[in-house]
C-alpha cells in the first residue's frame, strides 16, 4: 500500500504496457525502486498501472518513463479521466485483440485437426512443407510479440512469461524443422505443438483483456456519469420561475470551464454536472450509482446535490461548489482506482515467489530435458517434455489472482455505496469479532433538538435570557448541538446574545463572555455532564438532569463564573434529543448474525447511553467517554479480557472519531460526517445507513475468500502441472491449453463477485 502523499513528495500514476505476468510486475517495481528519490512504488498487473511516490524535485516524470521503457515496457502518464476506456477501444488486430486469435486458429487448424481424426480411423495429415508454411507465420508473425518481450526481459537480466513461451515454442518448431530437413516422415513433426501453444496463449491474453474490462466496469460506470457540458446561467440573469425556457439565458460550457460560484441549470432527466447547493427549484434526484441508495432522494431549496446524480422531474438551478477533481464523483473514482492499484499484504508472498519463478522454471525444464534424454535416449522426447514444462509453468494466473479479486470486490462494493480504500481491510474483515459504534451521527440521525431547558434557580432565572446566552455561545459553530440551540432560539423568536473571547474546549464544550444581558459579567461555559465529574455540585447537577437521562436524552450544562469567583456555578441543564436512524436495530441484528459483538461509545450519562443501547440491542455500552479516550477503549477491546487478540472495527463520523478510526483494525466512516474521519478510515460508507457496516464486512470477506481461492488454484496448478509435464503426461499442446485455461479460471472466479448484493438493498 502507498501511504497518503506527504507535502514534500510528488505522486505519479503511469500506464504500463507489455506486462504479462507476476515476474513483469516484480521487474518493473525493482526498476522503479532504483530511481533516486523514490519512496514507494506499486505496480498492478490487472489495472496495468504503476503508482509512484517520489521526493519532490529528485527525478522528473520523463526520467521515470524512460527507465521503465529501458526495462522493456511501455509507459506513459495516466490520463486525468482514467485509463479504462482505452481497454474498450483496443484494435481488433491489437496484440491481445480477437483478430490475432482468429487468424492463429485458422492457420493452425489444418495442423491439429488430424490429431482429432485419428481415433476415428482417419489418418490424414498435410505434408511437412505445408505444415512448415502454416506454422511459420504463426510462430514468427503472430508470435513475434513473445520474442520481442522475452528478449527485452532477458536484456534486463530477468525472465517473464513471454520468454518461457518463446523458448518453448522455438524448441518445438526447431526440432520439427530439423526432422523435416533430415527425415521424410511427416508424422514425426511437431509443428502443431508450437502453433497451438501460441494460439492458446493468444486466446488466454484476449480472455484476460476481456475479463479485466469486466472487473473495471464499476469505475467505467462512474466515469460515464460525467456530463460533457454544463448549462451555466448568464451572470446578470435574475432567478425566476421561467428559467430554462429560453436558450439565451445560459451558455453551454465544457465541464472543465465551469468554476465554483457559477449558477448551473439542470433540466429534467439530465445528469447534474457539479457538486453544489440548490438555489432554485425542487426535484427528486437518483444518486444510486454514487451512494447505493435505490430510491430517488427529494431535493429542495438549500439541499446539496452531487455531480453525476440524475435529476428527476423538476428544473433545478445549482450554485456550483466543487467541480472536476474536487467533486465527490472524482474523489470516489480516485479512491476506487487507488484501492484497485494497491496490493493486499498477501501479494508480498506472490511477489517473492515470482521473483525466482522464471529462472527456476527454466532450470526445471533443462533438468527435464537432460533427464529424459538420458533415460529414453531420444532427443525429440526430451525436447517435447522440456517444452511442456516451460509452457505450463507460465505464471499468468499467479500474477492475476490477487489484483483481479481486489478489482472485482472493490468495484461491486462501490456500486452499492461502500468505498474500500485500503486492501489491507480485505485481510482483516474476515477476522472481525467486535464492531464499535460512535452514537451521535452514526447510530442517530445527528440532528438533535432541544427537549428541555431547566434552570437551577427557578424563582429568579429568566428562561429567555438563558436561551439567548446559550445560543450566542454557539453562533458560527457547525456542531449538531449548536445548531439545535440556534434553531430552538429562532423558534422562540429570541435573538442570541453575541459573545466574545470564545474558546472551544476539546472534549468539554465551549466558553465565552456574553456582550449583554443577565450574564454579561460572567464567563459562560456550555459543557458536558461528564466533564463536571469533579465539580463540588456534581451530585446536584445529576439530580437535576436525572429525568432527562432516564428518557435517553443528551444533557449539557450551562455554567457561569463571575468575576472573583473561583468555581463556576450551574445556571441551567439543557437536554437534547436525537432520533435513532430507522435501520439501526436491523444493522445490529445483522452483525449479531455474523457472530460479531457490538459496542457503543457515547459521551452521554450511563443511564441515557444504556437506554439507547438496550433499545437497539447493543451488547456493551461505554458511557461518559471523553472524545480523546475513544482510541484507548478501542485498544483495550483489541487486547481482550483473557489475553486473546480481538479484531475491532470502529464506525464513526466526526473529527473526534478520527483517532479511534485509525487505531481500529478496520475503520469505517460515514460520508455524512467529516473529511477528517473519512481520511482516517479504510472504508467509507457513502450513505449514513448503519446496515452498510454488515454489508461492508460481508463483501470484504467474500473478496478475501476469492483471493485465497485464486492463489490456491494458481499455486496448485503449477505444483501439479509441472511434474505431469516433466513425466510426459501433458503434450506441449495440452500444456498450452491448460496454461490459458488457468488464467481464465482465475479471472472468472474473481468475476463471480459481481453477483454480490447487499442484504438490505
Amino acid at each position: 500500500m502507498i501511504p497518503q502523499e506527504p507535502t514534500n513528495s510528488e505522486f505519479f500514476t503511469l500506464e504500463i504496457g507489455g506486462m504479462t505476468c507476476a515476474s513483469c510486475v516484480s521487474r518493473v517495481e525493482k526498476a522503479l525502486d532504483k530511481i533516486p528519490g523514490v519512496e514507494a512504488a506499486s505496480v498492478n498487473l490487472a489495472t496495468e498501472q504503476a503508482r509512484i511516490r517520489i521526493q519532490r524535485g529528485s527525478s522528473s516524470l520523463a526520467d521515470i518513463i524512460a527507465l521503465v521503457k529501458k526495462t522493456g515496457y511501455e509507459a506513459k502518464e495516466s490520463s486525468a479521466r482514467g485509463h479504462l476506456d482505452q481497454h474498450i477501444a483496443k484494435s481488433f488486430w491489437a496484440a491481445d485483440g480477437l483478430g490475432r486469435v482468429i487468424l492463429s486458429f485458422l492457420l493452425s487448424a489444418p495442423l491439429f485437426i488430424p490429431m482429432f481424426l485419428m481415433p476415428f480411423g482417419i489418418h490424414w495429415s498435410l505434408s511437412g512443407w505445408w505444415q512448415l508454411a502454416l506454422a511459420t507465420p504463426v510462430q514468427f508473425v503472430l508470435g513475434w510479440r513473445f520474442y520481442k518481450a522475452g528478449y527485452k526481459s532477458l536484456m534486463a537480466g530477468a525472465g517473464n512469461m513471454d520468454l518461457l513461451v518463446a523458448l518453448g515454442t522455438s524448441a518445438a518448431y526447431g526440432l520439427s524443422l530439423y526432422l523435416l530437413l533430415t527425415s521424410s516422415h511427416a508424422h514425426e513433426l511437431y509443428f502443431e505443438g508450437s502453433a497451438v501453444i501460441i494460439c492458446m496463449v493468444l486466446l488466454g491474453k484476449w480472455l484476460e483483456a476481456r475479463a479485466k474490462q469486466q472487473t473495471s466496469e464499476a469505475i467505467r460506470a462512474l466515469q460515464k456519469l460525467w456530463p460533457e457540458h454544463a448549462k451555466v446561467l448568464n451572470a446578470g440573469l435574475e432567478l425566476q420561475g421561467n428559467i430554462g425556457l429560453s436558450t439565451d439565458q445560459y451558455r453551454d460550457l465544457p465541464l472543465d470551464q465551469v468554476l465554483p460560484g457559477d449558477r448551473v441549470l439542470i433540466l429534467p432527466g439530465e445528469r447534474i454536472p457539479v457538486d453544489g447547493v440548490i438555489i432554485l427549484g425542487a426535484s427528486h434526484v437518483d444518486e444510486s450509482l454514487l451512494t447505493g441508495e435505490s430510491e430517488p432522494v427529494k431535493k429542495t431549496l438549500d439541499s446539496k446535490v452531487i455531480g453525476g446524480a440524475l435529476n428527476g422531474e423538476g428544473v433545478l438551478v445549482v450554485a456550483a461548489e466543487a467541480v472536476g477533481v474536487e467533486s465527490v464523483l472524482s474523489q470516489i473514482i480516485s479512491l476506487v482506482e487507488e484501492a484497485q492499484t494497491q496490493k493486499a499484504p498477501i501479494q508480498k508472498l506472490v511477489d517473492q515467489v515470482s521473483a525466482i519463478f522464471v529462472p527456476t522454471v527454466i532450470l526445471l525444464a533443462l533438468i527435464t530435458g537432460i533427464g529424459n534424454w538420458l533415460y529414453f535416449d531420444s532427443t525429440s522426447i526430451a525436447i517435447l517434455r522440456a517444452v511442456s514444462v516451460l509452457v505450463i509453468a507460465c505464471p499468468c494466473a499467479l500474477g492475476l489472482a490477487t489484483p483481479a479479486a481486489i478489482m472485482a470486490g472493490t468495484g461491486v462494493a462501490a456500486r452499492f455505496g461502500i468505498l474500500i480504500k485500503d486492501p489491507q481491510v480485505l485481510e482483516l474483515a474476515h477476522k472481525l469479532d467486535i464492531v464499535a459504534f460512535d452514537k451521535t451521527g452514526t447510530l442517530t440521525i445527528g440532528k438533535p433538538r432541544i427537549l428541555a431547558l431547566l434552570p437551577f434557580n427557578d424563582s429568579s432565572a429568566d428562561n429567555n435570557q438563558i436561551l439567548a446566552t446559550a445560543a450566542g455561545l454557539q453562533l458560527g459553530s457547525e456542531h449538531p448541538l449548536a445548531k439545535a440551540l440556534i434553531d430552538f432560539s429562532k423558534e422562540k423568536n429570541i435573538a442570541p446574545i453575541p459573545t466574545s473571547a470564545n474558546k472551544a474546549l476539546p472534549g468539554v464544550g465551549i466558553e465565552g463572555i456574553p456582550s449583554a444581558g443577565t450574564y454579561s459579567n460572567q464567563t459562560i461555559r456550555l459543557q458536558s455532564v461528564a466533564s463536571l465529574e469533579h465539580h463540588p455540585q456534581y451530585q446536584v447537577i445529576l439530580d437535576k438532569a436525572q429525568a432527562c437521562f432516564e428518557q435517553g436524552q443528551t444533557v449539557s450544562v450551562l455554567m457561569g463564573t463571575a468575576e472573583g469567583q473561583a468555581i463556576a456555578s450551574p445556571i441551567a441543564v439543557v437536554a437534547f434529543g436525537d432520533e435513532l436512524k430507522p435501520n439501526t436495530q436491523a444493522a445490529v441484528n445483522a452483525l449479531h448474525a455474523l457472530h460479531i459483538r457490538t459496542v457503543m461509545l457515547s459521551g452521554d450519562n450511563l443511564a441515557a447511553a444504556t437506554r439507547v443501547g438496550n433499545t437497539i440491542g447493543i451488547d456493551e455500552v461505554f458511557a461518559q467517554i471523553m472524545p480523546g479516550n475513544k482510541a484507548e477503549i478501542i485498544q483495550k477491546l483489541q487486547g481482550g479480557s483473557e489475553g486473546k487478540k480481538h479484531f475491532v472495527a470502529m464506525v464513526g463520523d466526526g473529527v473526534n472519531d478520527a483517532p479511534a478510526l485509525a487505531m481500529a483494525d478496520v475503520g469505517m466512516a460515514m460520508s455524512t460526517g467529516t473529511d477528517v474521519a473519512m481520511q482516517a478510515a479504510g472504508i467509507t460508507l457513502m450513505r449514513g445507513d448503519p446496515t452498510l457496516v454488515a454489508d461492508a464486512i460481508d463483501v470484504s470477506k467474500k473478496t478475501w475468500n476469492k483471493i485465497r481461492q485464486n492463489l490456491f488454484w494458481a499455486f496448485a496448478f503449477n505444483t501439479i502441472g509441472i511434474p505431469l509435464a516433466a513425466l510426459g503426461y501433458l503434450s506441449p499442446m495440452l500444456a498450452g491449453s491448460a496454461m490459458a485455461l488457468s488464467s481464465f479460471c482465475v479471472l472468472s472466479n474473481a468475476l463471480l463477485l459481481k453477483r454480490w448484493r447487499p442484504t438490505h438493498h
